[in-house]
C-alpha cells in the first residue's frame, strides 16, 4: 500500500532517489522473524546522512546482529514532507519502507545543533509522541547519540535515553537489555533503570536539574540513590579490535562525501582550545597499518569507488604512515583510485611521503590556520605558524595539487582587527607563493577556496565559559573580512553569523530550551543549518513566546565556578583542566601536543595504557 502511494509522489519531488532505498550493499532480513527493529535516524538529508561515517559503520554492526534488523531514515526535505502529509503517508524507513512508528528503537545521531528542529518534525511525521513523557509502551524508544549528545540536555524531554562515547561500544550490550525485558515482557520504566547502569548510557529522566533565581543551574542531582550521579562516557579501548564495516552501501545519487571514508585513528593530542571534537574524542587511538589496509582492501572490493579518504580529526599525526602509505598507495594505484588527504598537516608530512603520493591520483589540500596572526593561533592553540602553510603549498605543488580549501575563524576570544586583517594577508601569501612557483615550474594555476565561520562555544572546551560576540560584532567583522577577499581566482564562502548565534544558544543551552525547540518548530523552523531554510525573526519571536532570551546562554561569560548544564556528563577531561587551559589562552600561553609532554587532562586516568 505505502509503495503505491510512493509511486504517486516520487515523480513529484525533488532528488526521488532519496526515498527509494534498495542501494547496492544495503542488508535485507526477514522482518517477521521476531527481530528488534532498530531504525537509525540522521535529521538531515539523505546526501549528508549517507556521508557520515558514523552512519556506516553503526548500520552495519547493528545488522551484524541476527536478532536486530537496522534500516535507515532520513528527514524528507520540504517537497517531499508535504507530499507525505497530503497523502497521509508517515516516516518511513528505506530498506522496508514500514513506518518506523511500528519498530522497537529510533536512533538519531545529533551531529549539529542546528538539525534539533528536524528531530521533532520527524518525530512528529512518524506520528511518535514527541515528548517522552507522552509515549506509551507499544511506542518506540527513542535515543540519541554523536557529538552534541555531550549536551544533550535542550533535547533531553524528547529522548528516552542517550549514548555518550562510542556507540559501537555500548550498543551490542543496549539491544540485549532491551531483548531480555522484551521477552520478559517488562515495560520501559524497567529496560530504562537496566540500561542506566551501561556506561555510556544518561537517561534524561532519572536526572533533574535546579536553577537559581538568576537562572543559572544549583545543582543536577538523580532522583534517586540507584542512579548515579555522573555518567561516564563509553570508549573503544582498541580499534584494531573494533568493528569496521567490510562494506558500505553505494547510493544511486551523488551524495556529500561519495568515496570510500576509512578511520586511521580516534582523538587528537594537538589540543586546540575551540574544538569539542578534541576533547570528548580523547585518548587518541590509532587503528594498526596492517588493519587499515585490511578494510581498505575489502571496501574497494565491494564498493567499487574511485575515490578513498583517511579519516581522523588530524590525519598526519597518525604514526605508522612510514608503514601504511607505501603499500596503500600501490593499492591504489592499482585500482586507478584517487586519495583524499583530508585534516592534514601536510607541511610535516608531504615531503617525507611525497614520493608515494605522488604516485596516485589526488585531490585538493584542506588546511585550517583558524586564525589571521601568530598571536591568536597561540590563543587558541593551533600549533601553526604562517610559514607551514607557505611550505604546504610548496609540497603540495611537488606533488602536483592544485586545489587547496583553507578555514578561518572569527569571533575568537581575544580577536583585534589585526587577527581579521592577517586573514586576508595570509590568503593574498598563498597565491603569491604558488605565484612565483607557477613561473618557475609552469604548474597549473592554483585553485583556493576560503571559508569563514564564527566561533562558537562549546561544551567540553576551554572556551565553554566564553562569551560569542554578537551577530552584529560578527557582521562588521565579516563584513571587513568581504572587502579584503575580494582577489582573483579566490572563492571566498562564509557561514552567517545569526545562523551561528542560535547554534550557540543551543550549543551551551539547558533543559529550558526544550520549550523553544519544540515552539521554534511550530512557528515553522526546519532545515535551519541551511541558509534558505533559516529564519532568525521565527527564533527571536519563539525565544520571546516562551520568555527567555537568548543572549543569556550564548553572549554571556560564565564564571568559574558555574555550574554547566553538562556538568553531570563526565568526559574524562577534566573541568580544572579546562579551565587552566582557558586561563592559559587568555596570556596566550601554548599547551605541548599530548604526545609529547603529559598536561595532566584527566583522560590517563580514564583508561589506562592507552593515553
Amino acid at each position: 500500500m505505502l509503495m503505491e502511494q510512493l509511486d504517486k509522489i516520487l515523480h513529484l519531488v525533488e532528488k526521488p532517489a532519496r526515498y527509494i532505498g534498495n542501494e547496492y550493499n544495503i542488508v535485507e532480513k526477514d522482518k517477521d522473524s521476531n527481530l528488534i527493529r532498530f531504525a537509525f535516524a540522521f535529521p538531515d538529508v539523505y546526501e549528508v546522512g549517507m556521508s557520515h561515517l558514523g552512519l556506516k559503520m553503526m548500520y552495519h554492526k547493528i545488522n551484524n546482529r541476527e536478532d536486530t534488523y537496522c534500516e535507515r531514515v532520513f528527514a524528507p526535505w520540504a517537497d517531499m514532507e508535504q507530499k507525505m502529509r497530503e497523502s497521509g503517508i508517515p516516516l518511513f524507513a528505506l530498506e522496508t519502507k514500514d513506518p518506523i512508528k511500528q519498530f522497537d528503537m529510533v536512533g538519531f545521531t545529533l551531529q549539529y545543533e542546528m538539525t534539533y528542529t528536524n528531530v521533532i518534525n520527524m518525530l512528529d511525521l512518524a506520528g511518535i509522541p514527541l515528548l517522552s513523557k507522552d509515549r506509551g509502551e507499544e511506542d518506540p524508544i527513542v535515543l540519541a547519540g554523536g557529538p552534541c549528545a555531550f549536551n544533550p540536555e535542550p533535547l533531553a524531554d524528547f529522548l528516552d535515553l542517550v549514548v555518550l562515547g562510542d556507540g559501537e561500544e555500548v550498543i551490542d550490550d543496549l539491544l540485549d537489555i532491551y531483548k531480555i525485558t522484551k521477552e520478559k515482557k517488562q515495560n520501559k520504566e524497567v529496560f530504562l533503570k537496566e540500561a542506566s547502569k551501561i556506561r555510556g548510557v544518561y537517561v534524561p529522566k532519572f536526572y533533574e536539574p535546579k536553577y537559581r533565581d538568576d537562572g543559572t543551574i544549583l545543582a543536577i542531582n538523580p532522583i534517586s540513590a540507584d542512579i548515579p550521579s555522573t555518567v561516564t562516557k563509553s570508549i573503544v579501548a582498541d580499534l584494531d579490535k573494533a568493528y569496521y564495516p567490510k562494506t558500505m552501501i553505494v547510493p544511486y545519487m551523488e551524495i556529500i562525501h561519495d568515496r570510500i571514508a576509512l578511520e586511521i585513528f580516534r582523538g587528537c593530542s594537538r589540543g586546540c582550545r575551540f574544538c569539542q571534537a578534541g576533547i570528548i574524542y580523547r585518548p587518541v587511538r590509532e587503528r594498526s597499518a596492517d588493519a587499515i589496509l585490511k578494510v581498505a582492501s575489502d571496501l574497494i572490493k565491494s564498493t567499487g569507488y574511485e575515490d578513498l579518504s583517511l579519516v581522523s580529526l588530524s590525519s598526519s599525526d597518525y604514526q605508522q604512515f612510514d608503514k601504511l602509505l607505501p603499500d596503500l598507495t600501490k593499492m591504489l594505484k592499482s585500482n586507478k583510485m584517487s586519495l583524499s588527504l583530508p585534516s592534514m598537516r601536510i607541511d610535516s608530512f608531504a615531503n617525507e611521503f611525497k614520493d608515494d603520493i605522488h604516485t596516485i591520483k589526488k585531490t585538493g589540500v584542506t588546511l585550517a590556520p583558524e586564525a589571521g596572526s601568530q598571536r591568536l593561533r597561540d590563543v587558541i592553540n593551533k600549533g601553526v605558524e604562517e610559514q607551514d602553510l607557505y611550505a604546504s603549498v610548496k609540497y603540495a605543488n611537488e606533488m602536483g595539487i592544485d586545489s587547496f580549501k583553507l578555514y578561518f575563524m572569527i569571533g575568537l576570544p581575544t580577536e583585534e582587527q589585526s587577527d581579521i586583517i592577517g586573514i586576508s594577508e595570509m590568503v593574498k601569501g598563498v597565491k603569491e607563493c604558488r605565484y612565483s612557483l607557477n613561473k618557475t615550474n609552469k604548474v597549473p594555476k592554483l585553485k583556493i577556496t576560503v571559508s569563514v565561520s564564527s566561533f562558537v562555544p562549546k561544551a567540553f572546551t576551554p572556551f565553554q565559559w566564553v562569551a560569542q560576540d554578537s551577530v552584529e560584532q560578527l557582521k562588521a567583522k565579516l563584513s571587513n573580512l568581504i572587502s579584503g577577499l575580494r582577489i582573483k581566482g579566490v572563492v571566498f564562502n562564509w557561514h552567517d553569523p545569526a545562523l551561528s548565534f542560535i547554534e550557540a544558544v543551543l550549543a551551551r543551552g539547558d533543559r529550558k530550551l526544550g520549550n523553544l525547540i519544540k515552539r521554534a518548530w511550530e512557528n515553522g523552523c526546519k532545515f535551519d543549518g541551511w541558509s534558505e531554510h533559516f529564519k532568525l525573526e521565527t527564533w527571536l519571536r519563539s525565544f520571546a513566546e516562551v520568555n527567555l532570551d537568548p543572549h543569556f546562554y550564548a553572549n554571556r561569560n560564565r564564571s568559574a565556578d558555574e555550574i554547566f548544564p553538562w556538568e553531570h556528563i563526565d568526559v574524562g577531561v577534566s573541568k580544572d583542566y579546562l579551565l587552566r587551559e582557558y586561563e592559559k589562552s587568555l596570556s596566550g600561553d601554548t599547551t605541548p601536543d599530548c604526545r609529547s609532554s603529559c598536561s595532566d587532562c584527566g583522560i590517563q586516568n580514564v583508561l589506562e595504557g592507552v593515553c
